[in-house]
Parts: structure tokens; sequence; C-alpha cells
């Protein structure tokens, strides 16, 4: 039970803003518990994107202004890593060069055009789709597509896929998940979502399911790309399974 509070607490300190202190001392094994906890921050980061969403749709604001303002303050909540590691992970797979090429172009701080690219798809489809859900009253499918970004990170850092380097966030989190905590997690999400379509409970289920594939499929690439997971990776995976989750809610709709 401590270690579980240990791990939800390292986790909220890592991955979000919230004034909440973790252990002095973090190794992989505090590591592997933060990562675990990571869906339940993304639960939570969820419920304040609908509590926001809400509030700025009942200002009457447009869907997709209230929407861009709620994933801007999700990124101002997770100090932008997430979108950060989307777009240097975008310009790692989009330039020449072996491996360490690639790491390189992804350490070196400014946003090239496949990166710039990446963010302005990523973050406009985020926007237009949470909006459009809020504005069709879909708050629980808000949270569970916020939600869907922290269980495809568990898969991400399960057995077998390795760090791309012996320092850093990746060598902290990968190789660390069993695959029965990726699944677990990946089951209650699946379970859950039937309640993001009420009118089509099969729908939601289908979109997670393909949404984690989808995400693992990329994280498999960059392994390869990368010889390895990192940080940037982890926040690329996140943000592109927010944005897969959140449309695939609004298919047939």
């Amino acid at each position: 039970m401590r270690g579980a509070v240990t791990g939800l607490s390292l986790a909220l300190s890592w991955l979000t803003v919230a004034p909440v202190r973790g252990p002095q001392d973090i190794g992989r094994p505090e590591g592997r518990r933060a990562i675990a906890a990571a869906p339940v921050v993304g639960a939570l980061l969820g419920a304040v994107a609908a509590g926001l969403l809400w509030l700025l749709l009942r200002g009457d604001l447009g869907p997709a202004l209230a929407g861009l303002l709620v994933v801007g303050a999700l990124a101002v909540l997770t100090r932008g890593m997430h979108v950060d590691g989307l777009a240097d992970t975008a310009d790692g797979l989009g330039c020449y060069g072996p491996p360490e090429r690639a790491r390189e172009v992804m350490r070196s701080g400014g946003a090239g055009p496949f990166g710039v690219a990446a963010l302005v798809v990523a973050i406009g489809v985020q926007a237009v789709a949470l909006g459009t859900l809020g504005a069709d009253g879909a708050w629980f499918a808000v949270v569970t597509a916020v939600a869907a970004g922290r269980v495809a990170v568990v898969f991400a850092c399960r057995r077998g896929i390795p760090a791309s380097s012996t320092t850093g966030f990746g060598a902290l989190v990968a190789d660390s998940q069993p695959l029965w905590t990726a699944l677990s997690w990946g089951l209650v999400l699946t379970v859950a979502s039937a309640w993001a379509v009420p009118d089509r409970l099969w729908q939601g289920p289908v979109v997670i399911v393909t949404a984690l594939v989808a995400a693992a499929l990329l994280v498999r690439h960059c392994v390869r790309r990368f010889d390895g997971i990192n940080g940037d990776v982890l926040g690329a995976a996140t943000e592109f399974t927010v944005a897969a989750t959140a449309v695939g809610f609004l298919l047939g709709g």
C-alpha cells in the first residue's frame, strides 16, 4: 500500500504541476511504481479537462475555442512535457541518419518542421474533438480520452522495450512494467469506455483497443528508429492516443 501511495505521489510530481512531493531517492523501483500509477493521474487530468470544458461552454464559447483552451490548460498542467516530446519525436523520426543522429536531433531543444507540423495537427485535432465531445455532453468520453493517453504510456514501458540511453527519464522507466499491469489497465479502460458512447456501447471499447494498438505500433517504430524509448517517445504516445481516442468517440455521431 505504501508503495502504491509513493508511486502515485511520484507520478503526480513527474507528470503534473501539482505541488506533490515524491520520494527523495528515485531509482527504477520508484519509476516502475510511478508509471503504473500514470493512468490514475490521467483520469484526474481528464476530470479537470471535462470540468474546465463545461465551464467554458457554459460561458457560450464555441466548441473549437473551448477545446483549444482546454488543450492549452492540459499542456500547462503537464509542464508541456508531452507536447514537447511529440515535437521532438516527430523531428527525430523525420531526420536522416543512424539512431545516434536521430537522438541528437531530439535533444537539440528546438522544433523543426516535422515537430511543428505534428504539434499543429495534434493540438488542432484534440481541440476540435474534445470541444465537440463537450458540446455533445459526452463528459465521460473527455475523461476517458485523456486517461487513455496515460494507459498508452504503461504499454510503452512494458517489459522487453529498452531505453534508448542509459541516462535520463527513459532509463528509469523503460522495460519496467509487467505485461499484466499494462493489460490490467487496458482492460479497465476498455470496460469503462463502454459508457463513453452510451448509445453505442460497443464503440468505446473498439476505439480504445484500436488506439492502444496504434500507439503500440508507433512506439515499436520509435524503438527501431531510436534503439529504444525515451521520455519524448512517451510524450508522443500520450498525445497521439488522446487525439485518436477523442476522434474515435465521435465517429458515427
